[in-house]
């Protein structure tokens, strides 16, 4: 009964947490929101201030929403933070259930609210991978379009690269992406920054840059286009080099997962009972277990600052 009655209370005060930050984050985002509309407030060092502030949080907020366009992931903003604080609240929940201690509940706190971040950022490595060796035939070609088309309108030369379905699947959703936003958004620093961040290499930032200024000033940029597209011919076997690397790091990162798994596969294979009574059942087993997964979290953040770097 005392355990029951402790779980109870564990759990109402778990609901009374998750929605308590629920409608915290909610009444914020709209007052964010609300307060980003409004243009003419009078101009006072309090109100200054306040802007700065909320500016600083806008910006986290920014930098997720162009994650999730770079990847075309139709998850908004504001639900991906929800996801991260429903799975921090459920790392506060295992850690009072499961492991009954304080450093326990911080380490599921912060690796289970990070889950969603990491993802959302292998996804992109993944995506900058698998584009890596065809963005020079994709500036190659654009090049040529743009020369078709008379050197002077880019998103002409952009819906003509688009309409020639000559790129790679993922290169191809990439600049129809980028047409798409500069047909029909305002937002052209935002949508070339979205296109950089979609290829992740110094190459992309840029293509981005000559497309930037010839949407801004107008300006004749084949000379500009031809000189990185001979820079990237030149840089193309360090590319090939580089890209056996980032495979070197992604299977020594994902090894000690494998081995992990193989190692207590094995255990429950030749003692069932007794690895269920340390692993399960003993306090010391899942402490254990707690720590290798820190241990693997840590490796795979390694391993995803290690592919940044490299790509």
């Amino acid at each position: 009964m005392m355990n029951l009655a402790i779980i109870s209370l564990i759990a109402v005060i778990f609901s009374l947490l998750y929605v308590s930050l629920t409608h915290g984050f909610s009444a914020w985002w709209d007052n964010h929101s609300r307060r980003r509309r409004l243009h003419s407030i009078r101009e006072t060092r309090w109100n200054t201030e306040m802007l700065a502030y909320w500016g600083r949080l806008d910006k986290p907020m920014r930098h997720i929403a162009d994650l999730l366009s770079a990847l075309g992931w139709r998850l908004s903003p504001k639900g991906f933070v929800f996801c991260s604080v429903t799975l921090s609240l459920s790392g506060i929940a295992a850690g009072v259930l499961v492991f009954q201690s304080f450093r326990s509940v911080a380490m599921l706190l912060i690796i289970l609210g990070c889950i969603p971040y990491l993802l959302l950022r292998m996804a992109l490595v993944n995506r900058q991978m698998a584009t890596r060796l065809e963005f020079l035939p994709a500036v190659e070609l654009f090049y040529q379009c743009y020369l078709v088309t008379g050197c002077r309108h880019i998103r002409i030369a952009l819906q003509r690269t688009v309409e020639e379905r000559r790129l790679p699947g993922e290169v191809q959703a990439v600049f129809d992406q980028l047409y798409r936003n500069l047909s029909v958004k305002g937002d052209d620093e935002g949508s070339l920054r979205r296109f950089s961040l979609s290829f992740g290499n110094v190459w992309s930032d840029y293509f981005g840059s000559i497309l930037k200024v010839a949407l801004e000033e107008g300006n004749n940029v084949s000379d500009n286009l031809k000189e990185l597209i001979s820079d990237m011919r030149r840089a193309q076997m360090a590319n090939q080099q580089e890209r056996h690397r980032l495979l070197e790091i992604r299977m020594a990162n994902f090894a000690p997962i494998l081995f992990l798994v193989l190692f207590v596969g094995v255990n429950f294979r030749l003692n069932p009972e007794g690895s269920y009574e340390y692993y399960i059942v003993d306090s010391g087993g899942r402490g254990m277990l707690l720590n290798a997964g820190v241990l693997l979290f840590g490796s795979l953040m390694m391993g995803l600052y290690l592919s940044r770097r490299r790509i």
